[in-house]
């Protein structure tokens, strides 16, 4: 067996594998099923159906019987490469009240709570069952989620409230935008750009793409928002080009042109509505392509999909998250989590964790002790309450 390992010892193990999205995770899941193992808690593990080298592990401690509280993380995190760091990005080294590396905030360092508070309660004993789910692939598309939850519910007794520990400086956050994109693959026609008229310039093309996207902007700002869809910032779905490449010579019409199309749309949208819109707007403008050269098309490749994460009306995560916080702030954001799968799936889900989300993937990322030790408290809250089990 093991030693019982602090949330401090348990973080700076999981921060000492590097597990960048690219990369394997499998020697943490490693560790965590051994360590797990050791103290006598049954662990399941899901492989990536196309990568091997990926896995997600999940746990449940306490009576056999539906209704857990589940506690979710990812855990891959972002490259560290490009950025000037002062410390070994993969040790956790405290400064100034700050636990610096890569993953302390985004979001090893509810996942050591996590770990450890299944452990103590374990030992301690539960009359209320709690699980752990640790997935992979979250930082590029939330991929991992779905299979991670596909693979729970054939296993595990259903949990029923969800906390997904984001870095929400320990406040109750209710909802969140799904995400969604395309890759972009305009195939144009090159030829001299003093004959322009008869060839196709893929970049010229793509644009007609980027600028519907810069009017549906302007479009989407201009609508009066309703409901918790007014809550956002920016209250309206957004579409985005980030990056763009193509063309040979400044002379030559370009023969091809990528870029991502991304959206970020609020709870109250559709993304199979914009997805629509998106092919219509593409299938308009190979029209206008193929009347001068009939062999051009444009190539639409489906990135991902993250759901939003709607408020619910007196959702069970929630009253658990604002019981032990005496958090009553009504907060929303903008970026997408794995809260919206398990939404998706019947899961009441919320956010709840320590850090800022201002220090996530940035060089020197830290948590501060203090929101780490805040998130030890909610954990000791959280046992205590599942042992007691008064029905929240």
């Amino acid at each position: 067996m093991m030693d019982r390992l602090s949330p401090r010892k348990i973080l700076e193990k999981l921060v000492s594998f590097p597990t960048v999205s690219s990369d394997t995770n499998l020697p943490l899941i490693d560790w965590v099923e051994n360590y797990l193992r050791s103290h006598g808690i049954e662990t399941f593990r899901h492989l990536h159906e196309l990568d091997p080298r990926k896995a997600a592990v999940f746990a449940h401690v306490g009576p056999k019987e539906v209704g857990a509280v589940v506690l979710s993380g990812h855990t891959d995190v972002v490259p560290v490469e490009g950025q000037s760091w002062n410390s070994d990005p993969f040790e956790v080294v405290e400064r100034d009240g700050k636990l610096f590396g890569r993953g302390t905030c985004d979001m090893k360092g509810f996942n050591a709570l996590a770990i450890w508070i299944l452990v103590e309660a374990h030992y301690a004993g539960v009359i209320r069952p709690l699980q752990l789910a640790l997935s992979y692939d979250e930082e590029i598309g939330c991929t991992g989620a779905p299979p991670l939850i596909e693979n729970m519910s054939a296993v595990l007794p259903k949990g029923s409230a969800v906390i997904v520990g984001e870095p929400s400086m320990m406040g109750a956050v209710t909802g969140h935008k799904g995400g969604t994109g395309f890759h972009v693959h305009v195939r144009g026609y090159e030829v001299h750009s003093s004959i322009m008229h008869t060839g196709a310039n893929a970049i010229m093309y793509g644009v007609k793409l980027i600028d519907w996207a810069n009017k549906m902007n302007t479009t989407n700002s201009a609508k009066e928002p309703t409901g918790a869809d007014a809550m956002f910032d920016p209250p309206w779905t957004t579409l985005h080009v980030g990056r763009i490449e193509g063309g040979t010579a400044h002379n030559i019409t370009a023969l091809d042109c990528r870029f991502g199309l991304d959206f970020r749309f609020i709870p109250g949208d559709s993304p199979e509505k914009w997805k629509d819109q998106t092919r219509s707007r593409v299938a308009e403008i190979e029209a206008e392509m193929q009347t001068v050269v009939p062999e051009t098309y444009i190539e639409l490749g489906e990135t991902y999909g993250v759901p939003a994460l709607r408020p619910e009306e007196d959702g069970e995560a929630e009253r658990i998250v604002r019981r032990l916080t005496g958090d009553n702030a009504s907060r929303v954001v903008s970026y997408g989590t794995e809260a919206g799968h398990f939404q998706n799936a019947g899961y009441s889900a919320v956010i709840c964790g320590p850090g800022d989300i201002a220090q996530a993937h940035q060089p020197d990322e830290f948590l501060s002790v203090e929101q780490f030790e805040m998130g030890r408290a909610f954990m000791c809250k959280l046992l205590a309450m599942l042992r007691d089990d008064e029905g929240v």
